[in-house]
């Protein structure tokens, strides 16, 4: 029986090596909203699938109806809702706090409401919803607070659709990266260097010496932990936020 996938933020990162990953038993679709890199990385999926390229912004009522008429004709098996926005906020004018929480919280939100009768109705046994999440949803840093509420809001929503959706067997389950080598990372180090007024190495030395195991994950790390809570072993790990951040975060 042939798996229909949805994965957003699939045109880099974390997203694109997800993609890749599941490409190997699942037809993927690739939604974001630079369209060039989402046909970058169709182009190295497994071809066995009729892959589909998907423009999508999460924060457009007219995208979202376009991606729920496309499911009409797929039998869906699981939607990973990867997109988001990172920076900082602070209060006044020009405050992000919105762009934020309208993109990573209401956003996800947006999607899986798109999606959501499509899996209803998917004949797969298990269906499931995976939403990146990130350490920073279960701490706190000065000057991320949109970010970190944002990130903490994806958990509630996890828990609250793992409840809401298990009658139709629809699994749902968070991931909490910590550092993942990826751009926006790199920005992120970036950003810690001019604040320091050092170099990017020194800036990624200050930020590793948080982190026992002394490194970032590989954005492969990631896509194997997605395949399996997507994956027909998984049919009872639901309701979960899945940290991945070498050590970072412990309890």
């Amino acid at each position: 029986m042939e798996k229909t996938v949805v994965i957003t933020g699939a045109g880099s990162g974390i997203g694109e090596a997800t993609a890749i990953k599941l490409s190997q038993d699942s037809k993927v679709i690739l939604c974001g909203r630079r369209v060039e890199e989402l046909e970058r990385v169709k182009k190295s999926l497994n071809n066995k699938f009729d892959h589909i390229v998907c423009p999508l912004d999460v924060a457009k009522q007219e995208d979202l109806n376009r991606l729920t008429e496309l499911l009409k004709n797929e039998n869906l098996h699981s939607v990973i809702a990867n997109h988001g926005v990172a920076g900082g906020n602070s209060w006044g004018t020009d405050d992000r706090f919105d762009t934020v929480m309208d993109l990573n919280l209401k956003g996800t939100y947006n999607l899986i409401g798109a999606c959501i009768d499509s899996l209803k109705k998917s004949t797969h046994s298990y269906k499931h919803i995976l939403v990146t999440s990130s350490v920073l949803a279960k701490m706190g840093v000065p000057g991320l607070s949109a970010y970190c509420a944002s990130k903490a809001g994806l958990l509630g929503l996890v828990r609250s659709w793992a409840i809401e959706f298990a009658a139709d067997k629809i699994l749902v389950n968070a991931v909490c990266p910590g550092w993942v080598a990826t751009d926006m990372a790199k920005e992120g180090i970036e950003s810690v260097a001019g604040m320091m007024g050092v170099d990017f190495d020194k800036a990624l030395e200050v930020q590793m010496k948080d982190v026992p195991l002394g490194k970032m994950s590989d954005t492969d790390e990631l896509a194997d932990l997605f395949y399996f809570l997507a994956s027909p072993s998984n049919r009872s790990i639901t309701g979960q936020s899945h940290d991945i951040n070498n050590g970072a975060l412990l309890f």
